[in-house]
């Protein structure tokens, strides 16, 4: 069997390099060379063409968008005119649910299976192989896949048919999203209003106020750290998704667009290539506080 894995961004690297473990042939690409000696070192063969992916018979993609996902396959240029029947697509990538059916009406046309598996989990789980694994598409897919994505995670669920884990993984983001924002414009207020910022993130991060975002984010926003989680302007996706399918379908979500309108402010002042955390610069300049130790 021959592997391909596109996208060796800050967890497909990662992902890639556990997958090499299974022991099968594998080809690993990008547009960017920076980590190919990485994977050179351990006798992984590395390539910027397309073409070299697309001989493969399973590719998994961990690519930025959706636009870009859409590109590599369904383009002019891309896959779908260089796959032949039995193949296999399973894209890790984060991408629109609607796109991600789109992909596979197209690719089952030529006989191609396609799979989204988007993944959750930060850099260190992706490093670890320990990440969320969320599945859309055929049970019987699913049962073929489960041996690799055993090595880039430890909890592989099959959500639904296609374009399901897709929709678990914006869900997922969402309500992760909406409690960064919130974090972003109380924590502000607390120490406008005379509170220790040290000791109130403590009381939050030992009280029912408490999440994940809170406990991965209060220490970092401490030391004024911005660079450890994703990049804002790649996370804007996500509530671009919900509220595409808030607008469709004719849900209300407005906990939803309040958060969205707080990650827009953040990209209109320039902090998109900072990461979520970031966001609370701007209530901070609006009542001239800062949230540090």
């Amino acid at each position: 069997m021959k592997l391909g894995f596109m996208g060796l961004g800050q967890m497909g690297k990662h992902m890639a390099m556990n997958l090499h473990r299974c022991g099968e042939e594998l080809i690993v690409c990008d547009v960017r060379t920076t980590v190919f000696p990485e994977f050179e070192e351990k006798g992984i063969r590395t390539t910027t063409n397309l073409q070299d992916i697309a001989a493969c018979d399973i590719i998994f993609l961990c690519l930025p968008n959706t636009e870009i996902v859409q590109s590599v396959i369904l383009s002019d240029n891309g896959l779908r005119k260089r796959l032949r029947a039995g193949q296999i697509i399973a894209d890790m990538s984060t991408i629109d649910y609607a796109a991600s059916v789109e992909i596979t009406k197209a690719l089952a046309g030529i006989g191609v299976e396609f799979m989204d598996a988007p993944v959750t989990g930060m850099e260190a789980r992706a490093k670890d192989g320990t990440l969320t694994v969320i599945c859309g598409g055929t049970k019987e897919l699913y049962e073929k896949l489960m041996p690799y994505f055993k090595y880039m995670g430890n909890n592989i669920l099959l959500m639904g048919s296609h374009g399901c884990g897709q929709l678990t993984k914006a869900i997922n983001n969402t309500l992760f999203d909406i409690n960064i924002a919130a974090l972003a414009e109380i924590l502000p207020m607390a120490v406008k209003l005379g509170l220790d910022p040290e000791t109130i993130g403590s009381v939050i991060n030992s009280g029912s106020g408490r999440s994940y975002a809170s406990e991965f984010f209060i220490p970092r926003i401490l030391k004024r750290n911005f660079g450890d989680g994703y990049p804002l302007e790649h996370a804007y996706k996500d509530l671009i998704c919900t509220g595409d399918i808030s607008v469709k379908m004719g849900v209300p979500l407005p906990v939803t667009h309040a958060a969205t309108t707080t990650y827009q402010m953040a990209l209109l002042k320039g902090l998109g290539h900072q990461d979520k955390g970031a966001m609370i610069c701007i209530f901070e300049e609006l009542l001239g506080v800062e949230y540090k130790k």
